[in-house]
């Protein structure tokens, strides 16, 4: 598949994977394509860990409540470090927005889906701080993100977009949609 196709296929998987295991091969992949997407005045804020031991994976999936992509055969958690770039200018969230799609692209590419679930964990309940702690994460980063990884069970289906029309347009902002 040619990446303009992957980008204009790729959406959120929200549903149930197949038991296959992914190949540490693939996880590796998809992680270094998140550690080569462009990053703030080159700071490298983002580091990733990839969970496939099914032990680790449980106790994971027993802190996120309500449970989502729990019968993915692997996840990808998405770490930051808040590291001012200049002039008290930290860029650590762009740096791991790169990140997350560049591996969501990937991913697809490889054959397997995924969502994007950071508001689901980062909220008041602290999941991502409870995760970040089964995985022996350092307090100077943060644990934004995970990714689960896996071959959907489901079908695809493609959200409907809004036309093209309705959110793009050349040189100006249009005087009728003001």
């Amino acid at each position: 598949m040619k990446i303009i196709d992957i980008i204009n296929h790729r959406h959120s998987y929200r549903g149930k994977y197949k038991p296959i295991s992914v190949p540490r091969e693939d996880l590796i992949t998809i992680m270094q394509a998140g550690l080569n997407a462009p990053s703030g005045c080159n700071k490298q804020t983002t580091s990733l860990i990839a969970v496939d031991d099914k032990d680790i994976l449980q106790k994971l999936h027993n802190v996120i409540n309500p449970p989502v992509g729990e019968t993915a055969p692997a996840i990808i958690c998405v770490l930051t470090q808040r590291i001012n770039a200049y002039r008290d200018k930290c860029f650590a969230v762009q740096d791991y927005s790169a990140a997350i799609e560049n591996m969501l692209l990937a991913l697809v590419e490889l054959g397997y889906q995924s969502c994007w679930y950071e508001g689901h964990i980062t909220d008041e309940d602290k999941i991502g701080y409870q995760m970040a702690q089964i995985l022996n994460v350092p307090d100077d980063y943060e644990l934004v993100c995970f990714l689960p990884v896996g071959i959907p069970e489901e079908e695809n289906i493609l959200p409907k977009k809004r036309p093209f029309e309705e959110r793009a347009w050349f040189n100006t902002f249009p005087v009728d949609k003001r």
